[in-house]
């Protein structure tokens, strides 16, 4: 038999498996590869070559407008994508809290009534605290 009539019988189960040679460890490969650190005195060169580019302080809400807005045209007899809310830990839900107050008080997001929506997740960084990551692959918007 052929493995596609063999794939389509009932109650057939199908597995793939990906080999491929990977290169012999080495101390190269063993080590992350990263942009060399620049020096406190070449990093204070940048910062005051490209002042208008790194602000000590993010300016408060959007950017003007350009007259370039966009706007995404759905099926008005189609239902929005759904998805079980991921949950979250108290202390996630604190953190959620906070970040989406900051946000809204800065400007850079505002209340919204549409029907679509994203899942947030947080990513804890190194120094402990915690990053708000929002899920927005094709299959959830």
């Amino acid at each position: 038999m052929h493995f596609h009539s063999m794939a389509t019988l009932p109650g057939s189960e199908v597995f793939l498996a990906l080999i491929r040679n990977t290169p012999e460890p080495s101390e190269e490969t063993d080590q992350p590869r990263t942009i060399p650190d620049m020096t406190p005195e070449v990093r204070s060169i940048v910062i005051q070559e490209f002042a208008d580019v790194f602000p000590e302080k993010l300016p408060d809400g959007l950017p003007p407008d350009r007259g370039d807005a966009m706007k995404i045209e759905t099926d008005p007899t189609a239902d929005p994508p759904f998805r079980p809310v991921i949950r979250l830990s108290i202390a996630e839900l604190d953190e959620l809290r906070k970040q989406l107050d900051q946000l809204l008080a800065a400007g850079f997001i505002k209340p919204s009534t549409s029907p679509y929506g994203a899942p947030v997740l947080f990513v804890r960084k190194k120094d402990g605290t915690l990053r708000m990551c929002v899920d927005y692959r094709c299959d959830v918007v």
